[in-house]
């Protein structure tokens, strides 16, 4: 699903994220709907209220052009618990499988998890680290610095940069470390709407098993056995260290598939690398980064 550039621009605003508002260029906002296909026919569907901000999430399945609700919150909050935080992070592992436009975890991630909160069985330090990356991965173009210092060259005395400092650069990062931290604080107080007599259970479950089993698939790729013992050492061990062998090796059995590949390659992200090393390794989501957290 290549990422809409009204989707962008919100991404790009860090009071979208924040609560603080929810506005793109377009002259007539009202509504921005945003769809994650998964697998299957099924998909998850986000709609935004513009300039509102509310949401709404809902579950598209087969042969059905409108999604069924699952949740609606308002832009600030606060969310319920439509999705458990393992089936948001399988949905997204499967999505980002399909779509290397969408890498895990990052704007899907970003975008669902108020939607899945930790609860207390879950290991929130896990929960914590895989949502402050998939925020950390919010990027914008930032244009380069207009040309400081003199116009001609200065006398040795006065062209040191306590004469001539830089000015401040803009960070591409959308959000800064303190609002990051805001936002990924965990909390176990949530509206729970799983069990109402509306909410399309096993249509989710039917998702759920659907995405396990395409997960599950990848292993069995003709160019998998020959990187099993460095997945396995890399699982064993929590070092990430060989990963760069791990690509070559990859490469060299002729693995062309751009997700494996992009998760795996420099500037590497811990956090993507090691989803991708759990899948590759068919270990249990989250088995190789609770190791580094």
């Amino acid at each position: 699903m290549p990422v809409s550039e009204a989707l962008r621009s919100l991404s790009e605003n860090p009071g979208f994220w924040t609560g603080a508002g929810a506005t793109t260029d377009d002259p007539d906002p009202r509504e921005l709907r945003v769809t994650f296909p998964v697998t299957g026919g099924y998909a998850l569907v986000l709609d935004i209220g513009l300039p509102s901000g509310e949401r709404a999430l809902g579950l598209r399945v087969p042969a059905s052009s409108e999604p069924i609700q699952l949740a609606w919150a308002p832009a600030e909050g606060p969310y319920p618990a439509a999705l458990r935080w393992w089936e948001l992070d399988l949905c997204a592992r499967v999505t980002a499988l399909e779509d290397p436009t969408l890498p895990h975890p990052g704007l899907v991630v970003a975008l669902l998890s108020p939607f899945a909160p930790a609860t207390p069985d879950d290991d929130g330090a896990t929960i914590g680290a895989m949502r402050e990356a998939a925020y950390r991965s919010l990027r914008r173009d930032v244009p380069p610095a207009p040309p400081h210092g003199p116009e001609q060259a200065p006398l040795p005395l006065f062209a040191g940069d306590d004469w001539w400092p830089s000015p401040p650069a803009a960070s591409p990062q959308v959000l800064d470390e303190a609002t990051i931290a805001e936002i990924t604080r965990p909390t176990f107080r949530f509206s729970e709407v799983r069990h109402g007599s509306r909410f399309p259970g096993e249509e989710l479950a039917h998702l759920v098993r659907l995405a396990s089993a395409r997960l599950a698939r990848l292993p069995d790729e003709p160019w998998h056995p020959v990187t099993r013992p460095l997945t396995r050492e890399i699982l064993d061990t929590g070092d990430l260290a060989p990963v760069p062998a791990l690509l070559g090796a990859l490469t060299e059995a002729g693995c062309d598939h751009p997700t494996v590949l992009d998760a795996l390659s420099e500037p590497l992200v811990p956090v993507e690398a090691c989803w991708m090393v759990e899948t590759l390794a068919g270990a249990e989501p989250g088995t190789l980064l609770r190791r580094r957290v």
